[in-house]
């Protein structure tokens, strides 16, 4: 197996990671899913600082789905309060470190204290200039597709002589680079709803570790894998020698 080299060129400038695991990770251990969510704090913590060492240009983080409202209320709460304390916490240290925090997801619903919290770590950290971190927060594809086609065809600009260009202004995830690579932790294959327009030509990595137990030779490796694919975007790519694909 020859060894393969992250480089510059090789590096995803958009990583996109659902941190599936927490759950099962604490009820292996015969704990409340809670206390896997909590756990999985310092696999996000690790996560961030990896890829910002890396030099990854965006890293987008699935916290909660528009579908994790089903979930026990019990959890839900628990969870949000996790997200206060969480931003709390790490706001100044990503502050310090260049890091811009961005939330995407619809926050209608979720608790005042969460909201705001949101909005002034967003702007904690606006004027920054190193690796946006995202966090998708009452997120869902689909729902992200359907706001920006209302907002697109209210602005007439379906009309506009680049319709797919201008469309992506209307998505969440407007002005970043779509996703190279897109990772799935504990076991399960399937994108969940999760950046389907953005997603639509990256490498999927799946991995069978719960994220609580995710280390940063796994994120490595998740990059030196990334490094060896042959990304063609369906056209033919030119063999080695001047042949075809």
């Amino acid at each position: 197996m020859p060894v393969i080299r992250i480089t510059p060129q090789t590096l995803p400038a958009h990583v996109a990671i659902i941190m599936d695991g927490n759950g099962r990770w604490a009820e292996a251990r015969g704990q409340q899913r809670a206390a896997g969510h909590r756990a999985g704090l310092e696999a996000t913590r690790l996560a961030v600082r990896f890829f910002a060492e890396q030099g990854v240009d965006a890293l987008t983080l699935f916290a909660f789905s528009s579908e994790n409202w089903g979930r026990p209320q019990e959890e839900v709460e628990a969870l949000f309060e996790l997200f206060v304390s969480a931003i709390e916490a790490e706001l100044p240290e990503l502050v310090e470190g260049g890091i811009v925090l961005r939330f995407i997801g619809d926050r209608a619903s979720f608790p005042s204290d969460l909201q705001s919290r949101m909005r002034e770590a967003e702007q904690a950290s606006a004027a920054n200039d190193g690796m946006c971190l995202v966090v998708a927060l009452g997120y869902g594809g689909r729902w992200d597709v359907m706001q920006a086609a209302r907002r697109w065809v209210a602005d007439g600009a379906a009309e506009s002589e680049d319709p797919e260009g201008t469309f992506e202004d209307y998505l969440s995830t407007a002005g970043l680079p779509d996703v190279d690579l897109l990772i799935r932790t504990g076991g399960e294959h399937r994108i969940s709803n999760f950046l389907l327009w953005q997603a639509a030509y990256a490498e999927l990595l799946f991995i069978d570790t719960f994220w609580p137990d995710v280390t940063a030779e796994e994120l490595k490796q998740g990059l030196a894998w990334y490094a060896s694919r042959q990304r063609r975007f369906g056209r033919v790519m030119p063999r080695e020698g001047g042949g075809h694909a």
